[in-house]
């Protein structure tokens, strides 16, 4: 994937982090010192602040002040000495008293021309200033207390400068560590977020290529949740919406197609009914006079009589059912509602209804499980045409006595058909009755039609219904037998 949002989430996540942390770590390295020297400087004003109130007490002297004054030196890192007008030491936190005292004199009498002023007014001065022999700065206050003795505070700058250098290695190696842990931890935290946006991501591709079984399983916890269910409501609308188009378009097509035939085949089905009734017709009107005229006498003649006219009377009344169904689907009065099913789920269905035909006819059948195969077509009619598919072959099974039924797939165009193939073992339809067997009435064996009842018509059926969905069907001759066929659309 060229652009994967997990590796976006991810790379702009780090991109902060690592972003974040740098800039702290520049922060600190530009202001860091300047904000612990402010920090030194507020701890010697403090310092200077005890010490003068210690001193207008008179309690600079006592144990109890010297020991705060030991831990404020230990703490801050400091260096305290006051002195009196005499040069006598009152006060002092370090074993270099000389050193401070002579630092006091310079600042005093202003022979320390190397300090960079801080803070300045009548109590005191603060500065930073170089110790010349051991090249060390210091941060210095230095001014007259109220009771008139003089002081000097110093601290080390030395000592900030390591704290603040050691604090930004310290920043930078907290700072890469975070970065790469959190790098893992971000990579299987955006698997988390991104996984429901894949999953929309390959319905909404398949919903692209017209397949809307798939669904997203919500977990009704967030917005990715409510966008999947509303993909579900937009896939199920999609759904409906597509299969009252292509009704509506297959309906279109046969309006166009079939406008200029509706007075031909009034015409034409009248003459079929006519020839097909004539001869039923004339066999129960032959043996009703016969009856009527007692032509025999016997009970066992009289029973053979009503027989073949009731039987004559049952085929005219199936012919006509499936003239009329016939004329229906010609006419376009019984419109075609395109749905998707599974038609290996219809074929199965149906096999097992017609198990005992089977059984009575000692057929073998062969029917190998298969995978769901999605198609639109109408599901009632579909039905109606595997019905007389498997009627044919039952009716003119010989040899082996097998039918087989399969399914392959044809690319046409743009689109993928499913074709469904009924073969049965025995003759084959002779040549030059292949191009009428679509046509009503026509018989290839009429003997044998009329043996098992068969009125020419199914065949014709199976044509405007399949022209009715605008699909293909046909049939295969084999030296062994005859394939019948039709497809539908896949998507």
């Amino acid at each position: 994937m060229r652009h994967s949002i997990k590796k976006q989430i991810a790379i702009i996540f780090m991109a902060v982090m690592t972003g974040t942390i740098a800039l702290c770590w520049i922060i600190n390295n530009i202001f860091l010192e300047k904000f612990y020297i402010q920090n030194k400087a507020s701890v010697l004003s403090n310092a200077y602040a005890g010490i003068n109130k210690a001193a207008s007490n008179g309690d600079i002297t006592s144990e109890e002040f010297d020991l705060a004054l030991r831990k404020l030196c230990d703490m801050y890192n400091i260096g305290i000495v006051v002195i009196d007008a005499d040069s006598k030491t009152i006060k002092s936190s370090s074993r270099d008293v000389d050193i401070l005292i002579g630092r006091l004199y310079d600042n005093v009498f202003g022979s320390d021309t190397g300090l960079e002023y801080i803070e300045e007014n009548d109590r005191y001065s603060l500065a930073a200033s170089m110790d010349k022999s051991t090249l060390t700065e210091y941060i210095e206050m230095w001014g007259v207390l109220d009771n008139g003795n003089l002081f000097l505070i110093r601290s080390p700058i030395e000592s900030i400068r390591d704290s603040v250098s050691i604090s930004n290695r310290f920043l930078a190696y907290v700072g890469i560590s975070a970065t790469v842990f959190s790098a893992f931890l971000i990579w299987f935290a955006t698997e988390k977020v991104t996984k429901p946006i894949m999953e929309l991501k390959d319905i909404s591709e398949k919903m692209t290529k017209l397949d809307f079984e798939t669904k997203y399983n919500s977990r009704g916890v967030d917005e990715i949740d409510l966008l999947g269910e509303h993909m579900n409501v937009l896939s199920e609308a999609l759904k409906k919406t597509i299969s009252e188009l292509k009704t509506a378009n297959n309906e279109l097509q046969r309006d166009i197609e079939k406008k200029d035939q509706i007075e031909e085949m009034r015409k034409e089905f009248l003459s079929n009914v006519s020839h097909e009734l004539k001869t039923p017709i004339a066999l129960i009107q032959g043996y009703a006079e016969g009856l009527r005229e007692g032509i025999n006498d016997d009970a066992e003649s009289r029973e053979f009589y009503c027989e073949v006219i009731i039987d004559e009377a049952n085929k005219m009344n199936v012919m006509v059912k499936k003239l009329l169904d016939l004329n229906e689907l010609e006419f376009g009065n019984d419109v075609a509602v395109m749905e998707r099913f599974d038609i290996v789920a219809l074929v199965e269905n149906f096999l097992a209804s017609a198990e005992i035909l089977t059984e009575q006819n000692g057929v073998t059948l062969k029917h190998e499980a298969h995978t769901p195969v999605y198609v639109w077509a109408d599901e009632f009619k579909t039905e109606e045409v595997v019905r007389n598919f498997f009627s044919n072959a039952v009716n003119h099974v010989a040899g082996d006595k097998i039918i087989e039924i399969k399914y392959s797939f044809v690319k046409k165009n743009d689109t993928v058909v499913v074709r469904v193939s009924v073969f049965n073992t025995g003759e084959p339809i002779p040549e030059e009755a292949l191009p009428h067997i679509w046509e009503k009435f026509y018989k290839v064996d009429k003997a044998r039609t009329r043996e098992y009842g068969g009125s020419g018509v199914g065949l014709s059926i199976v044509k405007a219904i399949m022209e009715s969905m605008n699909q293909q069907y046909g049939v295969i001759n084999y030296t062994n037998g005859v394939e019948f066929w039709f497809e539908l659309e896949t998507k």
